[in-house]
């Protein structure tokens, strides 16, 4: 079977392709003089249930979903990058002592701290790890910072079987806020070292956060509130069929002002409340946060995802949270060309899979 390179190593020209409920999306970006060129995009309908909850379980749709892909848009390249959600990867911050060479902190890392942080026995679990920076701690010992990563075994092999079914090479198989930081590089570059952002991808089936400082994740979890669960609550004070509450959710606004008028739209309403509950669980990962340590703060929030498509989404969450939320456009992000084609309230639906394009440039 074909192996995963790593987590985190590069690979050379091949396509981003991110795994959704709805349909699977395929990126390919090419470098040139004049910026970076949009060279591919598709997103092939996938059957119900043939993805969802982060896991494939259909192996066969998604196989056929990337051979139609490639086939019909002509793509030569045979490596392709993939990514995890949040909830099917489990990623740690720990810090050991510099002192320790490449190989006992290998050892080290992947032996003796991936069991003692992984929720699963070690020898099911795929792991890997990145050396960050290194500091003087309050004792006054020099640590060196490490990245551990790590998904069940289960799940790395049933990515690597559907994509070699499919005739693709997936050389690496990353956690989706990684492409999210990837995309958004130039923006949290403009942030001074400690500031931390928070990064929100409202999801199908879930929304996941991920508080980022200095480029490194340092808190992430996944909420069970997604596109889904709004689409259901809109149905429902509808009295409508549920597969009615994804055309009904297209187009809608949030409204910022509660009025008796609102309050007596089932729709909005149903909303609301909804969207009242997610931001109750933002500030609580937010405030989990703050209470780590001193002299931490959120800058800034960025918003992204198929629900980043609500209208005043943004400003809804600016309200609820009193941080400034920003909408993630990928193609402004990445300076992307030749990509008009992409209507403006679908894009922050691709900022993870453009994320894993620009790691195949």
């Amino acid at each position: 079977m074909t192996s995963l390179k790593s987590l985190f190593s590069n690979s050379n020209q091949g396509v981003g392709v991110e795994l959704t409920p709805d349909s699977v999306n395929i990126v390919q970006l090419k470098q040139q003089k004049q910026g970076t060129n949009l060279n591919t995009f598709a997103a092939i309908p996938i059957p119900e249930g043939a993805f969802q909850d982060g896991r494939i379980t259909d192996p066969d749709a998604i196989a056929d979903a990337l051979r139609q892909g490639i086939t019909e848009h002509k793509i030569k390249a045979k490596a392709a990058i993939c990514a995890v959600p949040i909830g099917e990867a489990v990623i740690r911050l720990i810090r050991l002592p510099a002192e320790l060479d490449e190989m006992e902190l290998r050892d080290m890392v992947l032996n003796q701290e991936a069991a003692i942080y992984l929720p699963f026995p070690r020898e099911e679990a795929d792991v890997d790890f990145q050396r960050l920076g290194t500091d003087i701690d309050e004792d006054g010992i020099e640590r060196v910072e490490v990245l551990l990563v790590a998904t069940p075994k289960d799940i790395t092999e049933n990515y690597l079987n559907v994509f070699q079914q499919a005739g693709l090479d997936l050389k690496v198989l990353e956690v989706s806020s990684f492409s999210l930081i990837r995309t958004l590089r130039n923006q949290l570059l403009q942030f001074m070292e400690g500031e931390a952002v928070a990064l929100v991808n409202i999801d199908f089936d879930g929304t996941e956060i991920s508080i980022v400082m200095d480029g490194i994740p340092q808190f992430n979890r996944k909420v069970p509130i997604g596109t889904h669960h709004l689409q259901n609550a809109l149905s429902r004070a509808m009295n409508l069929p549920g597969a009615m509450g994804a055309d009904l959710l297209q187009g809608m606004t949030v409204p910022l002002d509660v009025t008796d008028n609102t309050a007596n739209n089932p729709s909005s309403a149903a909303i609301l409340r909804m969207l009242s509950d997610l931001s109750d669980e933002l500030r609580r990962s937010i405030d989990f946060y703050l209470n780590q340590g001193e002299n931490l703060d959120i800058t800034q929030v960025f918003v992204s995802g198929p629900g980043a498509s609500l209208g005043q989404i943004d400003e809804f969450l600016t309200q609820r949270l009193g941080l400034t939320t920003t909408l993630v456009d990928p193609i402004s992000s990445l300076g992307i060309q030749n990509s008009d084609s992409i209507p403006m309230a679908q894009r922050p639906a691709l900022s993870v899979v453009m994320g894993l394009g620009m790691r195949e440039v």
